[in-house]
């Protein structure tokens, strides 16, 4: 029964039907009650508390404020029409900006009924401005107010489309009221009584009502403790379960001796000398890999840390037990990038390396294919297309996966079924992730860092400022390509953003043209609609020093180094997460 009801599709819940079941369904992947459920909100709004015009900052998020229309107009006409209310408190005045629903909207506010105003403010030309808040007269307002019991609201995130369909922040809220109330008795316990007793949890249940309709700020900690403590459980738990298994039935080759391929590129070869961080990793994957068991090793280091020399050494000790050995990595550009830097490495010694992405040609992929199967390729660096059934090796040993994340479980299992038994796997991140972290999130692997940078590279300083010093981060850039190096300018989107105030690529792209002039300075734009000759070339373009300021998405985040590049602007740095932004660090 328990089970039954929670997932139940979420079409039947009472004001929701078919159409706004398929928008909850695309736009975030809601199906059923439980995903509902399980939809947190992303903050939460004490509705009795308002701000006064005059101490509105610009960098507020959201907020709350209570005033009359004092004035509305109509701006433009057809379909670039736009609807302006001019909105007072006691204290100052603010402008209300509408784009769409313009003839509701002109239904609903009047010249001097007061109202509860909530949104985002924005300051523009000395005016603070709200562009499509949510508002509602303050009678209103008081009357729903009086039927609740909660003192904090929740925000839900939500999309256009959503809001098109009257599935704004507001109306999820309802639904979620609703559902809490027919699904109440029904939210089974998951965790034993004795680790709720010995943690001073709540219930799951509790947890459950109180991360959507906080009853006290220290309610929603709990709430949220609980959460995370039950999700945190059973990815360790799994991990461990992993782990056991892996141990007792996972059998691997045994890597027994290091040899010429090893020892020569080690004295002949090797470019510089290895840290003791480099020297410490390779002792602990030759020990994985002398005994019995399959390695599962995670190989964590900074961008430039020297991951990839490690990775090298790794398939060399491979080479000499007789194996062959292949990384993969989640796009073309990275897969080139380790391609020519290990050809770079290896110099003319006698070890076959070949490539294959999703653009190698079939006259090249004919050579290929039958080279790796009898065993003349030692090493293959490819991105998915080593996934391939057509891919066959004649002994693969070690696999090397370069940012795990972007791989799904069942890729990364299929490279195990390339050999009779599953080959050793390092897998390699550039992502800082703190050691407890790492036994949490990769429990089932062992764990490498390497915590040291090779000498000469300088540590990456990470300075955060609001819009308001966009100027004098102009003024920054100019001189840093005036000294002749190159700059980044990263944007989260590609399309017109659904949030008015974030910035959109193209637009940004505009602005940056106008504000660094041709000649002086040569623009680059990359983005992940483009074709891929195109990204390419302007890729190039900018590796080869041709233009100083490259304006992209973050298709670069795992792209070519340009050690020129000096500077990285990370536009809306909030709309990232935190994997993407230690990847984007690495390339400056």
């Amino acid at each position: 029964m328990v089970n039954n009801l929670l997932d139940t599709k979420i079409e039947f819940l009472k004001g929701v039907g078919p159409k706004k079941a398929e928008i909850l369904k695309k736009e975030l992947g809601i199906t059923s009650y439980q995903d509902l459920l399980s939809y947190y909100p992303y903050r939460y709004v004490d509705k009795s508390h308002f701000l006064k015009i005059k101490d509105i900052n610009s960098e507020d998020i959201s907020i709350q404020i209570k005033g009359k229309v004092v004035g509305i107009e109509t701006i433009g006409v057809g379909p670039k029409a736009r609807l302006s209310a001019k909105f007072a408190d006691e204290t100052g005045m603010v402008e209300l900006v509408f784009f769409k629903g313009l003839r509701w909207i002109k239904e609903s506010l009047f010249i001097g009924k007061e109202y509860v105003i909530f949104g985002k403010p924005s300051l523009f030309q000395r005016t603070y401005n709200f562009a499509h808040p949510d508002f509602e007269p303050v009678e209103v307002f008081v009357n729903e107010q009086q039927k609740q019991e909660e003192k904090f609201s929740p925000l839900y995130n939500t999309s256009e489309k959503m809001k098109n369909s009257f599935l704004n922040s507001k109306n999820i809220a309802k639904l979620v009221k609703a559902l809490i109330i027919q699904v109440q008795g029904y939210i089974h316990e998951n965790l034993p009584p004795q680790i709720i007793d010995q943690f001073k949890l709540i219930s799951h249940q509790d947890a459950l009502i109180q991360i959507h309709f906080p009853s006290s700020p220290e309610m929603l900690s709990r709430a949220k403790m609980r959460l995370k403590f039950e999700e945190l459980f059973y990815m360790q738990l799994e991990h461990q379960l992993l782990k056991n298994f892996r141990t007792e039935k996972s059998k691997g080759f045994v890597f027994s001796t290091v040899g010429d391929a090893f020892n020569d590129f080690y004295n002949n070869y090797l470019p510089f000398t290895l840290t003791n961080a480099q020297k410490r990793v390779i002792k602990e994957i030759r020990q994985d890999m002398r005994t019995t068991h399959q390695m599962n090793r995670l190989l964590q280091g900074d961008v430039g840390s020297g991951k990839t020399l490690v990775a090298l050494f790794t398939m060399l000790i491979a080479i000499d037990n007789g194996f062959q050995a292949a990384i993969m990595v989640p796009t073309e550009i990275l897969a080139q990038q380790h391609y020519f830097s290990i050809k770079k490495f290896l110099g003319d010694m006698p070890i076959k390396v070949a490539l294959l992405t999703g653009s190698t040609k079939q006259k090249e992929r004919k050579v290929i294919h039958p080279l790796l199967e009898n065993g003349e390729i030692n090493i293959i660096i490819g991105t998915h297309s080593l996934l391939e059934d057509k891919v066959k090796f004649s002994n693969l040993g070690l696999c090397v996966i370069d940012e795990q994340h972007r791989f799904g479980v069942g890729q990364r299992a299929k490279m195990w079924t390339k050999n009779h038994m599953p080959p050793h796997i390092l897998v390699m991140t550039a992502t800082p992730i703190p050691r407890t972290l790492a036994m949490t999130v990769y429990g089932d692997l062992d764990c490498s860092v390497i915590d040291e940078l090779p000498p000469g590279r300088k540590p990456i300083q990470t300075v955060h400022f609001f819009d308001k010093s966009r100027l004098r981060v102009f003024d920054f850039i100019r001189k840093q390509v005036k000294a002749g190096r190159q700059v980044y300018i990263v944007y989260p989107l590609i399309k017109e953003s659904e949030t008015l105030d974030l910035k959109d690529l193209m637009d940004g792209y505009e602005s940056i043209v106008r504000d660094f002039p041709l000649p002086e300075y040569q623009i680059s734009i990359v983005h992940g609609k483009m074709k891929p000759a195109n990204k390419e070339y302007e890729m190039n373009r900018f590796k080869e020093g041709i233009t100083n300021i490259m304006v992209s998405t973050t298709v670069i985040e795992v792209g070519v180094d340009v050690p020129n590049a000096s500077v990285m602007i990370i536009e809306n740095a909030e709309r990232f997460g935190l994997s993407q932004l230690h990847q984007l660090r690495g390339r400056v």
